[in-house]
């Protein structure tokens, strides 16, 4: 065990530190993606609107998540705003902006993907039988388009949680900068902390990412 480092998480109270770091990571993840599947679905619906305006600039708006890095956006938003306007936002508050952001154009994409996938005729038949296109959505292609979103929104959920280790570049303390310190702290007693550490943190994100994914592929198979 000493020669892997894992030692030292049995020191005082340095494992319970790292699970702390890791409900901070998480709690980030959850508010981000709460936000982003709600917005996504209004964002997502907006997508297939006919209005060449409204889908311009959405369409602007998905190249700008797709090509900047998260990263980038999170500096933006936590250090631009602090200079520029002069606002003094938290470090977790910039985190779910930038997430939520991220996520809305993501999430928003794949609710127009999946409606996109329902056959035209539906609209038709539905419009013939008199609703008026509040209905349509509502009824009829609205509960499609969910059963087919839920697979793969599923991934983005744990992608979600993934990225959140980008935190630690704007001084939140969650599990990778619990783990930094914790390496730190004992960097002369136990040289191989690191890789026991870092190790532990690989462990955690494993155990909650892997059922999120099985879950995903299990409702997939399932709604094919």
């Amino acid at each position: 065990m000493q020669s892997l480092g894992i030692d030292v998480l049995l020191k005082g109270s340095n494992f319970s530190r790292l699970l702390q770091g890791l409900y901070v990571a998480l709690e980030i993840s959850f508010v981000s993606v709460t936000i982003s599947i709600l917005l996504g679905l209004i964002v997502g619906v907006l997508m297939t609107s006919k209005n060449p305006i409204l889908c311009f600039i959405l369409k602007i708006y998905l190249e700008v998540v797709r090509i900047i890095p998260q990263m980038v956006l999170l500096f933006v938003v936590y250090f631009g705003t602090t200079r520029v306007f002069g606002m003094d936002l938290l470090a977790e508050t910039s985190a779910i902006i930038v997430f939520v952001f991220w996520g809305v154009a993501e999430m928003g994409d794949l609710v127009r993907g999946a409606i996109k996938s329902i056959p035209t005729i539906q609209f038709e038949s539905a419009y013939a039988l008199g609703m008026n296109k509040f209905q349509v959505y509502v009824y009829i292609i609205l509960p499609q388009t969910l059963r087919r979103l839920i697979p793969i929104s599923i991934n983005l959920i744990t992608r979600m949680i993934k990225t959140t280790s980008l935190v630690v570049m704007v001084g939140i303390v969650e599990v990778l900068k619990v783990a930094q310190q914790i390496i730190e702290a004992n960097r002369t007693t136990s040289p191989n902390a690191a890789f026991g550490v870092f190790g532990v943190v690989f462990i955690m994100y494993f155990l909650i990412c892997w059922p999120i994914s099985r879950l995903s592929i299990y409702l997939e198979k399932r709604w094919a």
